[in-house]
This record gives structure tokens, C-alpha cells and sequence, in this order.
């Protein structure tokens, strides 16, 4: 299904104060976007508005390709490529395609994008429509690295996750910071779960906003995670310009390897990926 004509409503007036609770936890709501209020934090302002209507910009979006080192750090097992059955524009939607195929010694193949070197901003609100894949083992992220990840390495760059779901857990995502003293397993994060739907039956707007003092995280409008420079345990390392990541993992720590259930292949479709500048 195509959800194009809800591009118009603005995400300015989508933001919420609902739902404001500890960092740690899960949240779970069934409220709709327009019940929400308006929080006006950041501008209209757009400094990147990608909407997949043609090929991917390479002027904007390049390729991770492999299988990197020890599975990317996580032990995942997909090989990522830039292949279209992989990797493609169609119906006015990113499609980023899990497979399970045997290709360069990986038991699966998928696919990562990301800005870096090509754009990258300091603060603001950055959201994306994405509907999820499902299926234990399965890793779909819409997360942000420090533009300075070659020169210091993670976590001291700092990582922004969006929105990371296990697919194993349809109705749930989570929104999390990393960095030093709080990486990997131990990320400063909370959970927004679904009571009326599940994140791969429909769309749904994953989004942040971000300012020199806190990090804000909102699935729909709605406010579930505010994360403060107070509230992580080590150096707050999010005053610098980040870049943009989109994958679809396979296996892994986070949500373990697929069974014979999970079902092959399986898409991560993104409609728009926009992003604005703070006041």
C-alpha cells in the first residue's frame, strides 16, 4: 500500500508531549498522530528532504558493502551490497531487501546507506516513514553516527539510534544513545511499544529531536524518550555533526539468528526520509 498522500501533513505539527516518561522502560500507547500537540522547537526550515521518487542520489547517499569486521561488531551475518535486489527505488519508496543466499561466504545478503561525507548536520529533527520487516533475526535501523567515527572510532563518536526494532517483536522499537561508558549492550535507551497495531502492518514516522541538551525520540508524533546530558552515565559526545544510516540486518546480538520461521525475502520500505534545522 502507498501512503503518499499523507506527505503533506507537517512533522512540526505532528510532535507531542505524551508519553514523557523515565529513560529506561517501554511506553506503550494506541494514540493517533492528530491527537498529539505541538512542540515548537525547531524551525520549518528543510535542509534535506529525500523522498525516493528516482534512483538514490549518490550525491547524498553512498554504500556500505561487506560483511565488516566480526560481523560489523555485532556478529551479524548478512553481506551487505549495492545490488538492486538488494538495494532500489521503487513505487516512490526506498526498498532495502533481505535475502537468505549463499554470496561471497555470507549465508544472506542485504543492504546499508548511509550520508556520510555527504551530509551531515549538527542538531534539528530528523524523521523518516519506514514500514518494517518482521521475523525473528531480523534488524531493521534507522540510527546517525559522529562525523568523526574515522578519527576516533565508536563509541566515542557517538550513535543516535532512531528507531532499531527486533524483528522478533513486531509492536516494539526502541530509541537509544550510545558512547563512551554507555555503548553496545548498555545504551541509554527506552522502548515505544504499539497496543493496537504493529510496525509491520502499517507506516509509521520515526523521529528526533536533538539539541545541545538533550536528545528527544518520537514514533507518530509522540513523545516516549527524553534523554538529557545529565541522564548518561559517561561523556556527552553529541555536539558535533552527524550522518545518517538505513539498514537491514541479519542475526546478530541484538535479536539473534532467524529460524525456519522467519520468512526470506523480507523489505524494509522507507517513504521519506526529512530533516530540519534547529532554531
Amino acid at each position: 500500500m502507498n501512503f503518499k498522500n499523507l506527505r503533506e501533513s507537517s512533522p512540526i505539527q505532528q510532535l507531542s508531549l505524551l508519553g514523557l516518561a523515565v529513560v529506561f522502560g517501554v511506553f506503550t500507547t494506541s494514540c493517533n498522530p492528530d491527537e498529539t500537540q505541538v512542540v515548537a522547537n525547531f524551525t520549518s526550515t528543510i535542509t534535506l528532504q529525500e523522498e525516493f521518487d528516482v534512483d538514490l542520489n549518490d550525491s547524498i547517499w553512498g554504500y556500505e558493502e561487506g560483511t565488516g569486521t566480526d560481523g560489523w561488531g555485532n556478529n551479524e551475518l548478512q553481506h551487505y551490497t549495492k545490488r538492486a535486489d538488494n538495494v532500489v527505488i521503487e513505487d516512490g519508496m526506498l526498498k532495502i531487501t533481505a535475502i537468505k543466499e549463499s554470496y561471497e561466504g555470507a549465508e544472506y545478503t542485504s543492504a546499508r546507506v548511509l550520508t556520510k561525507g555527504k551530509f551531515e548536520q549538527q542538531y534539528g529533527r530528523v524523521e523518516a516513514r519506514i514500514k518494517l520487516p518482521s521475523g525473528k533475526g531480523l534488524w531493521p535501523a534507522f540510527w546517525m553516527l559522529g562525523s568523526n567515527y574515522d578519527v576516533v572510532g565508536w563509541p566515542q563518536c557517538g550513535e543516535i539510534d532512531i528507531m532499531e526494532n527486533k524483528g522478533s517483536e513486531p509492536t516494539i522499537v526502541a530509541g537509544s544513545l550510545h558512547g563512551p561508558g554507555y555503548s553496545g549492550g548498555n545504551p541509554v535507551t527506552k522502548q515505544f511499544q504499539l497496543t493496537d497495531n504493529r510496525f509491520d502492518s502499517d507506516f509509521h514516522i520515526f523521529g528526533i529531536e536533538w539539541t545541545k541538551d538533550y536528545v528527544n525520540h518520537y514514533v507518530d508524533g509522540v513523545l516516549y524518550n527524553h534523554i538529557t546530558r545529565d541522564d548518561v552515565p559517561g561523556e556527552w559526545v553529541f555536539d558535533q555533526p552527524f550522518y545518517i544510516i538505513l539498514n537491514l540486518a541479519v542475526g546478530g546480538n541484538f535479536d539473534g539468528a532467524p529460524t525456519d520461521a522467519t520468512v526470506f525475502p523480507n523489505h524494509m520500505l522507507v517513504d521519506y526520509i526529512r530533516v530540519y534545522a534547529a532554531k
